[in-house]
């Protein structure tokens, strides 16, 4: 399993979002900007994730896009599902991945606990963590 270009992206724009100031509406413009992502390609993204409530736009000169919820309450599974869906590393663990060998596959435990491993990374890891460790890294205050 290998993240696409759009759950990659998805991250590194709301990361924008979350060290953005919370009161001011960010421009897609001003996005793409920072983050160095094509306009284009963010709307599509955008579009996905305020259908999932992670986003909100205003419109107009003053709008732009902001967080629906605090950096704390919203993870990193949150922003990366509604684009990758399930984040399996093997078919058979997917949602509709039937297997006729499930019963005696030697290597099922093996897939079963990465696929753990992954989902408890990404679901508790905050945006908030993510902010917190990029400004420890780079020595900056947030």
């Amino acid at each position: 399993m290998i993240i696409s270009t759009k759950g990659r992206y998805a991250l590194k724009a709301v990361f924008e979002l979350a060290i953005a100031d919370k009161n001011t509406p960010l421009p897609l413009s001003m996005i793409s900007e920072k983050s160095g992502l094509s306009e284009l390609y963010l709307e599509q993204i955008f579009s996905v994730l305020k259908k999932n409530n992670i986003v909100k736009s205003i419109r107009g000169a003053q709008g732009g896009y902001f967080l629906t919820k605090d950096t704390k309450d919203i993870s990193v599974g949150e922003v990366i599902k509604p684009l990758e869906g399930d984040l399996s590393p093997a078919k058979c663990l997917e949602e509709d991945g039937y297997c006729d060998m499930l019963d005696r596959c030697p290597t099922y435990m093996i897939w079963d606990n990465i696929k753990k491993a992954i989902d408890d990374v990404v679901d508790n890891t905050t945006l908030a963590d993510m902010v917190d460790e990029y400004y420890k890294k780079h020595k900056l205050k947030s």
